[in-house]
């Protein structure tokens, strides 16, 4: 796959990573992964290479931990934001909190996850040797 370009996203994030600052985050993906979340791996290449920290996490081991099954998104670990999906996984809005249980609660489960999940590049490493 050819190098994407940088776009405003990658832009900012190579500014931001450059002042010190952190972007990290986890998807779950199914076992075998769907086309959608194949997609995100190969994508997701380039926000690695602006200075994403992207990991990877099955589902199944996931469910095994007991995080949370709803996407969600932490700001500062103090502003939590989870999205709303339909039945058809059409985002419908989001939730934003700044509770201190629930802020908790989800940095707990983004620390678990963490801990857990693969790097992008080892985990493409491991999706396409099972092709």
């Amino acid at each position: 796959m050819a190098a994407e370009p940088a776009d405003d996203w990658r832009r900012n994030v190579a500014e931001q990573v450059a002042q010190g600052k952190r972007f990290e985050r986890v998807r779950l993906v199914d076992d075998p992964p769907t086309d959608g979340q194949r997609f995100l791996l190969a994508s997701g290449q380039g926000n690695v290479r602006a200075g994403e920290d992207i990991r990877n996490l099955s589902r199944a081991d996931a469910e095994h931990l007991g995080l949370p099954d709803w996407d969600f998104w932490l700001f500062d670990s103090r502003i939590l934001v989870r999205f709303v999906f339909d039945e058809n996984d059409t985002t419908m809005g989001v939730i934003v909190s700044e509770d201190p249980a629930e802020v908790l609660a989800a940095c707990q489960a983004r620390d678990t996850a963490w801990h857990h999940a693969v790097r992008t590049a080892d985990f493409a490493r491991q999706v396409r040797s099972t092709m």
